[in-house]
């Protein structure tokens, strides 16, 4: 494994870092108070998690709104027992409802207050190592929500401070006035990027690398689609995610070209498509680390093998030759 700066930082983090959403408390129907029905639960998540340690993983994300906190419990469970605090570098999010009341979500200064609390009772920690907003929240002055996560940071329960995805000027204007007032800034950068989605390279992208932001993509396999043959196996997940179908469903036609592209490659190189993908998404500039969900053997070792892959300029142009622009998605 390789281990990188998180953007200007000296926060060192493993190149694949893995995603926790899929681990927690599994519900019945699509989505259910923050869970799903391809969510893994406890015990079948921990081997997953030793698999990452013993591969060089050092970066678990996670978020409180993942199966409703459940995720968080998880992970900090298997953390606290298996490996020393030191030596892990955990993030989790906040914005998303976690109560039905009127602030039991959002980015507002109780929120965020009470949220972190909550979140490290239940990782079974006194820090969090890189805190993000998991959306922007247009109903609280931003100037607001920068000021409280500042304090956090002052106050030792957060190292960083991140963002995902938003728009660039959103972005912009966060971190200026984070300069402005002399707050915490934001580090990195949790976007929707894959080969399927490549619109965040037109502003979010040079934004980040200009600013020396640290970039950590979610869905870098485009929820599986890249990882097989178009249409090829029905999934639990791809059968009931509907906001993964959301994000892919109006460039269908156009998706596929670019599945069957890196089908060939994948099959001229000899090693799985998610490899082919990941080491696309790895060699792109700035970015840090992909943020990798597994829920079955082959996903982490192919992860990790994707770090040493090295993929050549004629094989890079035809895997991007045949994208055609996106709607912009994910951010809300």
């Amino acid at each position: 494994m390789e281990y990188v700066n998180l953007g200007t930082t000296g926060l060192k983090v493993s190149r694949i870092c893995l995603g926790c959403m899929s681990y927690g408390a599994p519900a019945t129907g699509e989505l259910k108070g923050g869970r799903h029905a391809w969510t893994l639960n406890e015990e079948e998540s921990q081997p997953f998690f030793r698999e990452a340690l013993e591969l060089g993983i050092n970066f678990f994300d996670t978020a409180n709104v993942y199966s409703s906190g459940v995720s968080e419990e998880v992970l900090g469970r298997f953390l606290k027992a298996n490996v020393r605090r030191e030596a892990v570098v955990i993030a989790t999010k906040v914005h998303g409802v976690m109560r039905d009341e009127p602030n039991g979500r959002g980015l507002s200064r109780k929120a965020i207050l009470f949220e972190i609390d909550e979140s490290l009772r239940r990782l079974q920690t006194d820090y969090v190592d890189l805190y993000q907003i998991h959306r922007w929240d247009p109903e609280t002055p931003v100037e607001e929500t920068l000021e409280a996560l500042h304090d956090l940071v002052k106050v030792g329960k957060v190292r960083y401070l991140g963002a995902s995805s938003m728009h660039a000027w959103q972005f912009t204007k966060a971190l200026y006035l984070a300069d402005r007032h002399g707050w915490s800034r934001f580090v990195s950068m949790q976007n929707h990027y894959n080969l399927l989605y490549r619109e965040e390279e037109r502003e979010m992208l040079p934004l980040c690398c200009a600013e020396g932001i640290g970039v950590i993509p979610w869905s870098p396999l485009a929820r599986g689609r890249l990882a097989r043959p178009w249409q090829a196996e029905t999934t639990k997940r791809y059968e009931t995610d509907q906001f993964g179908r959301k994000l892919y469903s109006q460039t269908e036609e156009n998706d596929q070209k670019v599945v069957d592209r890196l089908g060939e490659i994948s099959a001229q190189r000899g090693v799985p498509r998610a490899q082919i993908a990941l080491a696309w998404l790895l060699g792109r500039p700035g970015i840090t680390a992909p943020i990798v969900g597994a829920t079955k053997p082959q996903h982490l070792p192919d992860a990790a093998a994707a770090v040493s892959l090295q993929l050549g300029a004629e094989e890079i142009e035809a895997l991007e030759a045949l994208y055609t622009p996106h709607p912009v998605q994910g951010f809300n």
